[in-house]
């Protein structure tokens, strides 16, 4: 066999052991560009208000989050809807509500042990981390007072290979105080200690956490307000009423070195999107590439870039909230939350998934 031939051989040969034992992943499963040219999104379900925090359960049902704006989910005689977490199942296409009310869940994520971990956020919600056994129903309270004081609105999680939840902690909308002095990604320990990692964020959004351990990764989306929606040009109505433009924050996608001991350093702003809008949610695929909401009225969509920031594909959407992958055979399989609907596509990549644990 010639010299060429014997080395492809053997490539191929090492390629196929290392997908075999869980290394790199089979070819099959990651060849090809990473959004099929022809991939057409499918509308699922549509709710009433604004979808977000998509998350695939271990046994594959879908959950994701409906968030009940108080000035919008008000029925006939003013009364608020209180928030809901349906339950998508793709064997026979129906969605239903699996909690209501839903504490104002925003983000969503299932643990090693399959357990769910929800942010639960403000405007009639929470303001806490907690966590459900889906075989018991029983939920836990994993977080809600820092330093003695209620968090902001926590809003997405991430979850490390050693069970440390990632959570950041804004304000978007809500009537309620505003009690930590800044809007920050805390770190809560599986000893229940929670601590506060990054401060410099701007003001935090989406989190995610590379396969290898080694990044998080922190999105900045600040929007200006603590009322989102609710600052509104005035009518013709209203020709007395002075409306001033928003001063628009950060609006990028950032790096932050992850330490063993699950402390976070800054390293770079990997795409600055000002001074359009700037992404939501965000998740990473087994190639540790970033698939990330993106907000940008002039480009809204599902961008995917490399842990470098360098953008490698585009799927456009209505204005995305979040993403996430489903398993098993439907590794391959993103869910995106968008405007009031869920959605889903087929692509070339697989998402990354917690090691199951006991």
């Amino acid at each position: 066999m010639p010299r060429r031939a014997l080395l492809r051989s053997w490539m191929s040969l090492s390629l196929l052991v290392a997908g075999l034992a869980g290394g790199t992943p089979a070819l099959h499963a990651q060849s090809g560009p990473i959004i099929p040219p022809d991939a057409k999104l499918e509308k699922l379900f549509e709710a009433r208000v604004l979808t977000e925090g998509v998350a695939v359960a271990p046994d594959g049902q879908v959950y994701f989050s409906e968030i009940t704006f108080s000035h919008v989910a008000r029925d006939e005689n003013g009364f608020i809807e209180a928030g809901h977490i349906w339950k998508f199942d793709p064997t026979t296409g129906k969605t239903s509500i699996y909690r209501s009310p839903s504490g104002m869940s925003n983000g969503i994520k299932f643990d090693a042990q399959g357990r769910m971990i929800v942010a639960e956020g403000a405007d009639f919600g929470g303001r806490r981390v907690t966590r459900t056994d889906l075989a018991t129903g029983k939920t836990h309270i994993l977080a809600g007072l820092y330093e003695g004081r209620p968090l902001n609105s926590p809003n997405d999680i991430a979850i490390d290979e050693k069970g440390r939840i990632y959570f950041s902690d804004p304000r978007y909308l809500g009537h309620e105080p505003i009690d930590q002095g800044v809007e920050a990604v805390y770190r809560l320990d599986p000893n229940g200690k929670l601590h506060r990692v990054v401060n410099d964020a701007g003001k935090p959004n989406g989190v995610a956490i590379s396969p290898d351990q080694k990044t998080l990764y922190v999105v900045s989306n600040a929007n200006g307000t603590t009322a989102i929606e609710r600052l509104e040009k005035g009518t013709a109505a209203q020709a007395d009423k002075v409306v001033t433009p928003l001063r628009k924050g950060l609006m990028a996608l950032q790096a932050y070195d992850l330490s063993p001991e699950g402390t976070a350093k800054f390293r770079k702003v990997l795409v600055d999107y000002s001074p359009q809008d700037g992404p939501d949610g965000l998740t990473v695929d087994r190639d540790g590439n970033l698939w990330v909401a993106v907000r940008a009225e002039n480009r809204p969509g599902i961008c995917v870039y490399s842990p470098e920031g360098k953008e490698l594909a585009y799927l456009p959407t209505e204005v995305p909230t979040n993403v996430g992958f489903g398993r098993g055979k439907d590794a391959n399989l993103l869910y995106i939350t968008a405007g009031k609907s869920l959605y889903r596509v087929r692509v070339n990549r697989e998402g990354y998934q917690l090691p199951a644990g006991k």
